[in-house]
């Protein structure tokens, strides 16, 4: 199976190759735009965050088929290697506009456009998809925990359910644009040059006789503040031989204790009064199990003593919302707008801009329409004839990115329970070229079976 260093031509839905064989025996190559949007947002969310896109340009800078795929594609049509010859050396020779990753996006509005030869637009469709969808619902979920923390750390600690290993580093990778604090993944933790964080499972606790005796042997070998697991057996008795270590070894100032099951907020309301009369102010408690934005949204609300919000599996999964309504639409061939009519998937035509004006009151536009006074274009310009034309987006600007949207979006959007979305609206012109193209359509397309209804 390709892993993220073999990903290629070949790993995109077959009918995106046979389509693509049609099209250069049609001899159909001029330029093609295709939109990629998310149509309706999950319910609890009111907005998405941009990611995947620095993966895209990635996958589309190398994208070239050669001889082994051809192979590949024959063998998967089940046809001569000869009929895929119009397919071999193909590249991406084209354009991507698209939002850099971080900002704040909208239902409805283009993640990213490709205008490209139409066989090559095509064929990285679901390459295309698979990039930004995941890691676009990844990055709002995360985004999400941190702003239920109310500036209390958050941890990811979602590595060992996420779905496949590739998918556990993006997580970390998003995990730290959104604002977390620190990984658990060691190789995410290097390569991004992340904070990494880490205690002990229930498994060291057991080894040995007691819990004074785990805890004692963790902190010889680990110098420094440490974090002790205290809840194998019994809460209390985990808490009071936790201090009783941490007194010992004069070790209290910047270590912790983690509570992973039961109620988190009973818990540490008596772990923190424990620690307090044991004269341990300095000690944190850091909570795990099952933790996601709604968990750590109700244990803030209620005043628990909690210091840091390690999430793991709901997050790392979105568990609540792990797909998103995505698409990636043809808009435009050789210069004629097109659009689809299907009933609830009707799609806007032409190549669009997004316009942002203050407080996140956007508008999709045309592309060569000007930018309304006071508001901001947010699709850019990052590849020009298959090359990047823009410096690959380092995370810190992604993360200054977010905290800037985030900073304008309204409250109610950024709510965790029933947020509101803020809803785009359309230009004039898009809206009066939609409507040309509709008529069209309608004159060409539908008229003439009118006397079928």
């Amino acid at each position: 199976m390709p892993d993220a260093t073999t990903v290629g031509p070949t790993t995109t839905d077959l009918y995106e190759v046979t389509m693509a064989l049609s099209y250069l025996r049609e001899g159909l190559t001029r330029p093609a735009t295709f939109s990629c949007f998310v149509r309706e947002l999950p319910a609890d969310r009111g907005f998405l965050v941009a990611a995947g896109v620095e993966e895209v340009l990635d996958h589309l800078s190398r994208f070239r088929i050669g001889p082994d795929d051809i192979e590949v594609f024959a063998e998967a049509l089940h046809r001569p290697t000869t009929d895929l010859a119009p397919l071999l050396g193909l590249r991406f020779a084209g354009e991507v506009r698209a939002v850099p990753e971080g900002r704040v996006v909208l239902a409805g509005e283009p993640l990213l456009e490709i205008t490209a030869p139409l066989p090559q637009a095509q064929l990285v469709e679901t390459l295309v998809l698979n990039r930004l969808t995941h890691q676009t619902a990844i990055a709002a979920k995360c985004t999400r925990c941190v702003l239920a923390a109310r500036g209390r750390p958050v941890v990811d600690f979602s590595l060992r359910r996420t779905h496949g290993v590739e998918a556990g580093l993006r997580t970390a990778r998003l995990a730290a644009m959104a604002g977390f604090a620190g990984t658990s993944n060691v190789a995410a933790a290097h390569a991004e040059r992340l904070p990494v964080v880490g205690t002990m499972a229930h498994s060291y606790i057991e080894v040995f006789e007691d819990e004074e005796a785990a805890f004692t042997a963790f902190a010889r070998a680990h110098p420094g503040p440490v974090t002790f697991l205290v809840d194998t057996y019994d809460v209390d008795s985990g808490v009071a031989a936790a201090a009783r270590v941490l007194h010992a070894l004069g070790r209290a100032e910047g270590s912790a204790i983690r509570l992973d099951s039961g109620d988190l907020g009973a818990l540490a309301v008596r772990a923190r009064a424990m620690l307090d009369r044991a004269e341990l102010p300095g000690v944190g408690i850091v909570a795990s199990g099952g933790l996601d934005e709604f968990a750590v949204d109700d244990l803030v609300r209620a005043g628990a003593p909690i210091d840091v919000f390690a999430v793991g599996t709901r997050v790392g999964v979105s568990a609540d919302a792990p797909s998103l309504d995505s698409a990636y639409k043809l808009v435009a061939y050789d210069g004629r707008p097109v659009m689809k009519l299907s009933s609830e998937k009707v799609t806007a035509p032409g190549r669009k801009q997004v316009f942002r004006h203050p407080g996140c009151r956007d508008v999709i536009g045309l592309a060569e329409e000007p930018a309304p006074a006071g508001s901001v274009a947010l699709l850019k310009t990052l590849m020009r004839d298959g090359v990047r034309c823009a410096p690959r987006t380092p995370l810190a600007d992604a993360r200054a990115r977010l905290t800037a949207d985030l900073a304008e979006l309204p409250a109610s959007a950024r709510a965790i329970r029933s947020p509101v979305p803020v809803v785009p609206s359309t230009s004039t012109p898009l809206a009066t070229l939609a409507g040309h193209v509709r008529r069209r359509i309608e004159r060409a397309v539908l008229a003439p079976y009118d006397h079928f209804a």
